[in-house]
Formats: structure tokens, sequence, C-alpha cells
């Protein structure tokens, strides 16, 4: 008991040498497991420490011994999961031996790092740098002052034990990797200017570019956190770059995200690689392609390394082999997407159900948008046919515009689709021209001539202005004015989407005109077509359908995708059957302004008249270009004669 009353929480080794009848010097040296302490001595102070709960004091154990069988780990940035895991490798290759770890963290900043490695070092019995950032003269005069240290991912001294990736090795798989997917312009987003591994990673690409003629690399700063890849996402599509090589994994996550936000698809639109292979790559979305490192084998070799120096037992060879990584290829990464294939042909499709007939159709504002509602017989609900949305939501890469989606049959079938993961930037049915005097009203790549489709900051955005519904409800116009990529305006359209039920009541036509009005000068429309990719002039009014189990496209005597593509027939019609049912999108051009059909079955469904088809369109200013389009939409299958019957009638 002390003087005040209470009991010491632990005994001191005056009180255990006393209770155990030996001298302190010998309660020391059982302690610290000396060997020249008789046998019976040492039981019968361990005894007596164990039932007094006494424990030496660390400080002056290691002021005894002259060791503190604690080590220090220096990385440069401890939130990077990389450094985390070479950390937990050496923290329980360590612990094995009896030893702690501490951890200093530099937060990126070079010019702190001499400083913080050497008060760790006074501290400690050793020093782990890890991918220390400091010039190579400042670490070569700091090694010789804080040994016993071991390094990981710097070039070797042939003194020092070093650790080090074969960053090389990594990087020639990534990009054989791309190169075998057809990626000929890959973009590195370059790391810590200061970080070694990432001035191996670019020299590699460097030489791996420099070796094949027909490969272009680009460098863009960027840094090595979420943040930094976040940020760089403009400038990433602005590299027209179809491949991108982050320095790690982190980078490529924020890349992802943004993106992600900006609606621009992975690897749909551009491929993305990452370095590293850290815990969360395969759950990235989509999954990470990147190159696995053994980070945990890191720490756990620098350990054996600095072990054998604190020990005395000597160091392996301080210049091991590079550990060599392995590429993991996940969902990231993508073939250069093709040009559209043409020639395949869909089977025939039977003839579908009876459906719910209509007695009217009519347009009306329902929370900033407009629904085409559809009145059916015998008292059942209304069936609503068409919403039109003013696209405000859409992302800026993919050329916000006014589109039409769900547009439905009578029966509730949907027939248009938004955003599907083939062509994110295709909007039910809209107004979508890839090239007016350089903007893209499109959305996703522009074609380039010589270069291919790339991606362009050059979208511009359609602008409803004022929307009206005139005919009593049945007919909606919008002012619309289309913006280019600066936001200036360069056009307007006058719009007008009218509806009706058909005669027999069974089934519904829309009918779209518009008016494009080189209000603010001469326009030029072009085309993918008109910049050099063969039968590839789409632009103009086009109508995305979704998929179906079957699906027949026909013309004026035409029958299957290559037949109609590029033809000028009058009409085209869509017959599809998917779960049972049968629906036929027929549509029709106005007498008189035919243009050439773009159309797609076998890659995706959709069709439009094409505005530029294999030439450019040229209007001067106060000109107008008429667009139009009527669409007849049924719950049952068109045969071609009844087809082409409704669109003679139609296109009157």
């Amino acid at each position: 008991m002390t003087q005040d009353g209470w009991r010491r929480a632990t005994p001191t080794i005056a009180e255990v040498a006393q209770a155990a009848g030996v001298s302190r010097a010998t309660v020391s040296r059982v302690m610290n497991g000396r060997s020249t302490v008789d046998a019976e001595l040492v039981e019968r102070v361990r005894q007596v420490a164990d039932q007094m709960h006494y424990r030496p004091s660390t400080v002056a154990r290691s002021l005894s011994l002259g060791r503190t069988n604690t080590v220090a780990v220096v990385v440069p940035d401890l939130a990077n999961p990389m450094f985390q895991q070479v950390l937990r490798g050496v923290t329980s290759a360590a612990a094995e031996h009896g030893y702690r770890v501490l951890v200093a963290d530099t937060v990126e900043d070079a010019a702190a790092e001499e400083r913080v490695a050497l008060d760790a070092r006074m501290r400690c019995d050793g020093l782990v740098l890890v991918s220390p950032r400091m010039a190579e003269t400042t670490l070569r005069a700091l090694l010789a002052e804080v040994r016993p240290v071991a390094v990981v991912n710097r070039a070797p001294d042939g003194v020092t034990p070093t650790v080090a990736v074969d960053y090389a090795a990594g990087v020639e798989q990534i990009v054989e990797h791309l190169l075998a997917l057809g990626h000929r312009h890959l973009l590195y987003l370059a790391g810590p200017p200061d970080s070694a591994s990432h001035n191996a990673r670019l020299e590699a690409l460097r030489i791996a570019a420099s070796g094949r003629t027909d490969v272009r690399l680009s460098e863009m700063p960027a840094g090595s956190s979420v943040e930094s890849g976040y940020a760089a996402a403009q400038d990433v599509l602005a590299s027209r770059a179809t491949a991108v090589v982050a320095y790690n994994d982190l980078v490529a996550f924020g890349l992802l995200a943004r993106l992600n936000e900006l609606g621009v698809a992975v690897p749909g639109d551009v491929s993305i690689t990452g370095f590293d292979d850290i815990e969360l790559a395969r759950f990235a979305t989509p999954s990470l392609t990147t190159v696995t490192v053994p980070q945990a084998d890191l720490g756990r070799l620098a350990w054996t390394h600095l072990h054998g120096l604190v020990s005395g037992e000597g160091a392996l060879d301080p210049t091991p082999e590079r550990i060599r990584p392995v590429l993991a290829v996940r969902d990231s990464t993508g073939p250069v997407p093709p040009a559209a294939r043409l020639g395949r042909r869909a089977p025939t499709d039977p003839v579908g159900l009876v459906v719910p007939t209509l007695a009217g159709t009519a347009w009306r504002a329902d929370l900033g948008s407009f629904l085409l509602g559809g009145a059916v017989r015998d008292d059942e609900a209304t069936v609503p046919l068409a919403r039109y949305e003013s696209g405000e939501r859409v992302p800026g890469v993919h050329a916000p515009r006014p589109y039409l989606h769900p547009v439905r049959s009578a029966a509730g079938r949907v027939l248009t689709e938004v955003s599907p993961v083939d062509h994110r930037h295709h909007y039910g049915v809209s107004m979508a021209v890839p090239v007016v005097n350089g903007t893209s009203y499109w959305g996703g790549r522009t074609f380039l001539r010589d270069e291919g489709p790339t991606l362009l900051p050059n979208h511009g955005r359609q602008v409803s202005t004022g929307t009206t519904l005139l005919d009593d409800g049945t007919t909606l116009h919008d002012d619309v004015v289309w913006h280019d990529e600066h936001g200036a305006p360069q056009l307007r359209e006058d719009r007008r989407l009218h509806a009706a039920a058909l005669p027999d009541g069974r089934g519904w036509t829309l009918q779209w005109t518009s008016v494009l009005h080189a209000s603010e000068g001469p326009l030029r429309f072009e085309s993918p077509g008109t910049n050099g990719r063969p039968d590839a002039g789409y632009g103009g009014l086009f109508w995305r359908l979704p998929s179906a189990d079957v699906t027949t496209v026909l013309g004026d005597g035409l029958v299957g995708e290559a037949a109609v593509h590029g033809s000028t027939s009058p009409w085209l019609a869509f017959v599809q059957r998917r779960e049972g049912t049968t629906t036929t999108v027929l549509l029709v051009q106005p007498a008189g302004q035919v243009r050439p059909w773009f159309a797609r079955v076998a890659e995706y469904v959709g069709a439009g008249p094409a505005l530029a088809w294999d030439r450019v369109v040229d209007v001067p200013a106060g000109g107008r270009v008429d667009v139009g389009l009527t669409a007849v939409v049924v719950d049952r299958a068109l045969g071609a004669d009844e087809a082409g019957a409704l669109a003679a009638e139609l296109g009157r």
C-alpha cells in the first residue's frame, strides 16, 4: 500500500526481487531472457512475476538492451490502399518476431520526407521507406544516416536492401492488351512527378509507343488520388484517346465515377486501366482491368531484409529480382467499337393478338413533360401512349435534346429505348444530327476522317423555349433553339407532333414535322457518311426501338437490314415479336421528300431518314430544311402489302 492508501497498479522490479529473494539485477536478467541465470532461479522469478502480474518497463528494457523492438514504416499516403497493404505485410511479419511497427505518413510531401524519416528512426531500431518521393541524391545521403533500413519501390543502390516491382513488365502487359483490342491512341494519366513508380511506368509506356508507328501516346498530369482522376475526366474526353492508362487504381476510380456522371460508357466509349489491383478494383462499376501487384508480399519481404540487419544476422541479397506483376483483365476494357455491321437478316414473324381499340388521342401537360393519352373503348382505363420529355437531364456528352419516351402501342407495349448500354446517347424518338457546323447533336463520338469515331467536347444542346397545344390538344407544338458547343444559338426549329387513332381504332399514328431555320447564319449538315465512313450517313429524325426475340424490317419490295439500309423506300416497317406478342412500327416519309434510310436490326434496332447520307447539306442564311416522318403503331404484324397501302395513304 502507498501512503495515501492506494495500491500501486504495477509492482516494481524491487518488489519482485524482494518476494523472490533475489537481486534486482537477477530479475532484470531473467525478464530480458539472459542465459547466465541458474534455471532454478529463473523458474522462481517467473512464478513470482506471474503471481504479482509484473510486466517489465519497455522504456527501461530498451535502455538496458539498447533496442526498442520497434521499427518504423514511412509511407507517402496512408489513404492509398496500396500502401496500407504494404504496411500490413510489414506489421504481420514483424509481429512474428516480437516487433511493433510505428507509422509515419508524409502526405505526398517530398520536402518533409527526409525530416520525418530521421525523426522516426530515432525512436526505433530500423526503418522501412515505402515509395519515397525525395530526390535520388537526397535519398542516398539519408540511407547512410538511418541504417538499418529497407526500401520499397526505388532503384537499388547495391548496398541497401531494396524490394521493387517490375513496373515495365506490368505496363507492357497493359499495352499489349489494349493493342490487341484495337486501341491505337492511349492516354496516360500521370502520377506524382516525384514518384519513382510513376517515372518507371511512364518510361515503359514511351518505349512501348515508340516501337509502334501506329500507336499514339498522350500524357496528362493527374496525381495519385480518386479526386485527381475525377477532375481529369473532361480533359480525358478532349484528348480523343480511346484507352486510358491511369497511374493507379484510385485515379481510375475517380475517372470512372465522373465518366459515369457524364453518361460516357466504359468500355463502350473509352477503355480504362489501373495499376496495383487494390481490394476494391474488382468491385468497381465496371470492374477494373488493372495490374496485380502483391502488395502485402512487398511488406513482408522488406521486413525479412530489415530483420536480418536489426538482429545482426545479416541481410539477404540487397538487390533481389524485381517482383513481376500480372494483368487482371476485367470489364473496364473492351475493343474499339467496329464499324456498324451490315448484311444480317432477321427471320419473319407471325401475326400477333387482338388488342383494345382507341377512341381518340390527346396531349396534356404532366409535371414538366407532355403525355399523349389514348381513350380505350368499353370504359376501360386510359392508355398513356407517349411522353414528350424536355431532355434537360440528358448528360452533356449525349447532346441534350427533347425526345419521346416511352412510346407505347395501344396494348401498352413500349416501343422506344433510352440510353441503352450499346449506345447510351440514343434517346427514344428525337432529332439527332452528328454534325451541324462542327457541333454534334447526336451525342457520343464524332467520326473524323482518317481517325475514326472520336470523343470530342463538341456537343450541342436543343432547348425547348415554348410548348403549346393545338388542334383541340391533338397537336403538340414546340419552339426549339439549337445551341452549339459554345452555348451560342445556331438554328431554330419549328416542331409539331400530331397524334390520331387509326380509323379502325386498333392502333394510332404519330406525325412528326420539323422545319429547321438557318436563323443565325448559314448551316452545314454532315454525317460520318460525308466524312468517309461508308454507309454511315445517319442523322436527322431517329427512332430507337428496343430489342426483341425476333425483328423483321420491311420496305417497298425489300426485306432485311441489308436491303432497306441506304434505300429510298418511301416506308419501313419493323415487325417485332417479344414474349409471345407482336407489334409493328411503320415509318412513312412525306411524299416528294424521301431520303435514304439509315436502318439497323442486327447490332440494335433503329431507323430514320438520313439528312446528309453521302453528301453535305448546305443551307444559306435565312434558308430552311424540312424534316418529317409519320409512324403507325399497331399490336399485330403488318405484311408488306398492308404496310405499303397504309404508307401510300399516309404519305399523300
